[in-house]
């Protein structure tokens, strides 16, 4: 497995990333257990896990991804594993330290409580998983000045990731669901005062959501900092498992297993759009006449990116991970394939942005 430095850390990780988020939800202990050791014989040695894993978020679940990864963590050669993880950011969840501003009190009990879950004395890579401030992401497409809110400031937030750094608990800092002017104020403020610089932005970025090639990509050139891919799948919309009817009039299947059907339609619309329906079929289409599988090409279009410095994958079985990993080979797309490509997003584009 090609492994890349990110940022200017001085983490070596592989190309692909092992996601969790399923760890405690929909896969067991064992199964979780099962998949990092697949990754690992795979040569992957990144870990991707958050304090509000598993998904869908719930009071009772809180923490369980952790737990699941710590479990397996403590038998591991330590410095072998690229460890990731994320602060969750303030008002989505309540049982989440009150749904609380990101403070510096905030930040320090977050890590404290995930190093305990994780079985670990530090973490390679320390995201904050949404910003404090008021900022679109999840599906939402514009910035709203109506929802302006009092929150803890970028230099305070990076001030306190310091204090992890230099306390031995953290190594590096991150973003996560950012945009090109948080990236530029994080760069700059570290600057300003002497301050971890942030190395990597984990954001979403797939055949049904392109956003990050709208000034993302030049600002994290511009400042080094990494895109960790995550959702390459669209949540699993890209497999084409989810859809029914034909390619031309494409359909939602409600019987389908996984997700977007496990969980209510309201968690995450913007893959259940009309607009993304239409989209995923043309590509799961293009797929199958060139003989490959709609995830094989998902993945081959995310992995060949050439800011994509490592991409999340997620599966909730070993034959998934087993085919998201060998869908690294298959990278190096025909000419008309991607053509191909570049015509539906040009008349689908970013369905779910």
């Amino acid at each position: 497995m090609e492994t890349i430095r990110l940022g200017r850390s001085d983490l070596e990780v592989s190309r692909i990333c092992l996601g969790t988020m399923t760890f405690g939800e929909q896969n067991t202990e064992a199964e979780g257990h099962s998949q990092l050791d697949y990754a690992v014989s795979r040569g992957i040695n990144f870990i991707d896990t958050a304090e509000m894993y598993p998904v869908k978020p719930r009071a009772e679940t809180y923490g369980s991804t952790e737990r699941i990864v710590g479990t397996w963590l403590k038998r591991q050669q330590r410095d072998r594993i690229v460890l990731a993880t994320k602060v969750a950011g303030p008002a989505r969840m309540p049982w989440i330290r009150n749904g609380g501003d990101l403070t510096p009190q905030s930040i320090r009990e977050a890590v404290d409580a995930s190093l305990a879950r994780l079985q670990t004395d530090y973490i390679d890579l320390y995201q904050i998983h949404w910003p404090a401030r008021n900022a679109p992401n999840f599906g939402q497409k514009q910035f709203d000045p109506a929802k302006e809110r009092e929150c803890t400031s970028i230099q305070a937030q990076l001030e306190t990731m310091g204090e992890l750094v230099r306390a031995g608990k953290i190594r590096y800092v991150g973003v996560s669901n950012e945009t090109p002017w948080g990236v530029a104020e994080f760069a700059k403020q570290a600057e300003l005062h002497g301050l971890p610089r942030i190395a990597t932005i984990q954001n979403p970025y797939n055949l049904l959501n392109r956003s990050f090639e709208q000034g993302l990509d030049e600002a994290c050139f511009r400042t080094d900092v990494s895109l960790l891919v995550y959702s390459p799948l669209a949540f699993g919309q890209l497999t084409g498992k989810y859809l029914a009817g034909t390619p031309e009039q494409p359909a939602f299947d409600a019987q389908a297993k996984g997700r977007l059907t496990r969980f209510p339609a309201d968690w995450s619309p913007r893959y259940l759009r009309p607009e993304s329906l239409a989209a995923s079929a043309r590509y799961v289409k293009l797929a199958r006449a060139h003989g490959i599988s709609p995830a094989t090409l998902a993945l081959a279009w995310s992995y060949s990116r050439w800011f994509a410095a490592s991409t999340i994958i997620g599966a909730t079985s070993l034959e998934q991970l087993r085919e998201d990993v060998d869908a690294w080979q298959a990278r190096s797309l025909p000419e008309d394939v991607t053509a191909a490509i570049e015509r539906i997003h040009a008349e689908i584009n970013n369905p779910a942005q």
